[in-house]
């Protein structure tokens, strides 16, 4: 099979023939973490069990790519009746295509146990109640971004970047708002029945807090993240734009959280060339309730978005057959990590990818026990 009939491809001014160029052996893919305030509105998220575990979602999702479990919880971030994180998807992914692993601390509240870098980063506010980060920190995020994307540029030719930062495409929607980037209605998430009416007055609620009006900031990205934004973003922009100025390759491991870092990085000039791409899942592109297409057309027409159908309507278990059913889609840099896993290993099959995928889910889900042992 082609590696072309796995992975599929929004219309780009590229496309398909760009896929390829994303193949590297020199491939290392980079989990940032963070944290919002913002995620503790009722309603918004269901990326953790409760409010108070959703400031140890990035931190266990980190540690269950690492470790197969998590250290600073008992159980991998799921909900009640077993939908698991999309890490369980990433983790499958790099360890069939054995690609180094790097997380990056820009803002969570609760620390991995595990090695990371450490940008020092205050964790993001409620950006109904005051700004979502201080302008003097935004600055640091980016410029330590900017630091660690021209060592990665050292020894990668690919970068893959995922995140994990519970109501993070609330966040997105506000600052691509700022920009004068339409995203109501558009955003992605974690549950069917998208709250787009909610997010939308949280983002007019703090639109009118920071005294802006829609697209105030369009040639002012750090003041919409400041104001809007989250500690995540400038560090994924100032990572980003050190790779595409080296003339690597990255990968934007996400959905519409992802257009909002594109969107920055058009803000601040900088050039794409054929250096960066989307890549997702299938469920996001198929998604009824979001339209990535849409807000790819308001921000750059030449970025190509790659997305693979992985066939979990097709699973055993109904927690994994959920992900089709419109829970979850993305996160943790699954679509992402998914498509390197497939450029990386030519022999694999989507059925075969599915049932590491299942193991992962039976030991870390049905039976966790097998892997919090200490033999």
């Amino acid at each position: 099979m082609l590696i072309t009939d796995v992975i599929q491809t929004l219309p780009s001014k590229r496309g398909k023939n760009d896929l390829l160029s994303f193949k590297s052996n020199r491939t290392s893919f980079i989990l940032a973490i963070s944290y919002t305030e913002t995620s503790t509105i009722p309603g918004l998220t269901v990326a953790g069990a409760n409010t108070e575990l959703l400031k140890y979602t990035p931190a266990a999702d980190a540690e269950y790519i690492y470790y197969g479990k998590c250290k600073c919880i008992d159980t991998i971030p799921a909900t009640p009746d077993g939908k698991p994180t999309p890490a369980i998807i990433s983790k499958t992914a790099l360890d069939i295509s054995n690609i180094p692993i790097s997380v990056v601390d820009s803002g969570s509240k609760i620390k991995p146990i595990l090695p990371y870098v450490n940008i020092n980063s205050e964790y993001g506010k409620n950006i109904i109640r005051e700004p979502g980060l201080g302008l003097d920190n935004v600055m640091k995020n980016y410029d330590m971004g900017k630091l660690l994307g021209k060592e990665l540029a050292k020894i990668n030719e690919t970068v893959i970047v995922g995140e994990s930062i519970p109501g993070g495409t609330t966040t997105a929607l506000g600052v691509m708002q700022a920009l004068g980037i339409e995203g109501y209605g558009r955003v992605s998430s974690s549950m069917p029945d998208n709250p787009n009416e909610l997010k939308n007055k949280i983002i007019e609620k703090a639109l009118s807090r920071s005294k802006m009006r829609a697209g105030d900031c369009s040639n002012d990205p750090f003041r919409a993240i400041a104001n809007m934004g989250d500690p995540l973003m400038p560090t994924v922009v100032g990572l980003a734009e050190e790779i595409i100025s080296r003339e690597k390759k990255i990968i934007l491991a996400g959905g519409t959280q992802m257009c909002c870092i594109l969107a920055l990085l058009k803000s601040l000039n900088i050039k794409f060339g054929d250096n960066i791409c989307i890549g997702t899942t299938s469920y996001i592109i198929n998604d009824k309730k979001s339209d990535i297409v849409g807000l790819m057309n308001n921000i750059s027409d030449d970025v190509p978005i790659f997305y693979i159908d992985l066939l979990l309507e097709n699973s055993t278990k109904k927690g994994l057959r959920s992900y089709s059913e419109g829970f979850v889609k993305e996160g943790a840099g699954a679509g992402g990590s998914s498509i390197a896993a497939f450029l990386n290993s030519e022999q694999l099959t989507k059925e075969q990818f599915l049932h590491k995928i299942e193991e992962n889910y039976i030991k870390t889900i049905e039976k966790p026990s097998l892997v919090f042992t200490n033999k």
